[in-house]
């Protein structure tokens, strides 16, 4: 059976994280629940890594990690930063964390999508849930081919 390890890292502050990790967390647990029930059949387990950071490890905070690989180096994905106000109350200080920009939106939290996407990718396998690109319509009646 083939493996693949997705590894969550976020701040803990004695047993708590921040909204916009716990907003992660709670989706990656969902995603790697249907996950596992598509990919089983094709002998593959998907596990869940934690990794809990403490407070001078913020920069590192609310990552994904697919087989050791970053979830932002596998997608087309830009990292940025905010002011998060569930940090600062956890910390006591004014946190800066980090925030992403995928297909045109920008997330505090890591989308279903985003994730289920990378671990497609990772295994080299098609997201039964992305939608084929339709064909051209260029009037031909075989839909394109070399018979017109």
């Amino acid at each position: 059976m083939k493996t693949l390890t997705i590894e969550w890292k976020h701040l803990d502050v004695a047993g708590e994280t921040c909204d916009r990790c716990a907003d992660t967390g709670e989706i990656l647990i969902h995603e790697i629940k249907r996950l596992n029930r598509a990919l089983n059949p094709k002998d593959i387990i998907v596990e869940l890594l934690e990794t809990k950071l403490d407070d001078t490890q913020i920069p590192e905070s609310n990552t994904i990690l697919l087989n050791g690989v970053a979830l932002e180096d596998i997608l087309d994905i830009k990292v940025s930063k905010n002011y998060c106000d569930s940090c600062t109350a956890l910390l006591g200080s004014e946190t800066y964390c980090k925030t992403i920009f995928y297909e045109g939106n920008e997330y505090e939290d890591i989308p279903a999508k985003a994730i289920r996407k990378a671990a497609y990718k990772v295994l080299g396998l098609e997201d039964p849930q992305e939608k084929p690109k339709p064909k051209e319509d260029t009037g031909c009646c075989c839909g394109g081919g070399s018979c017109c």
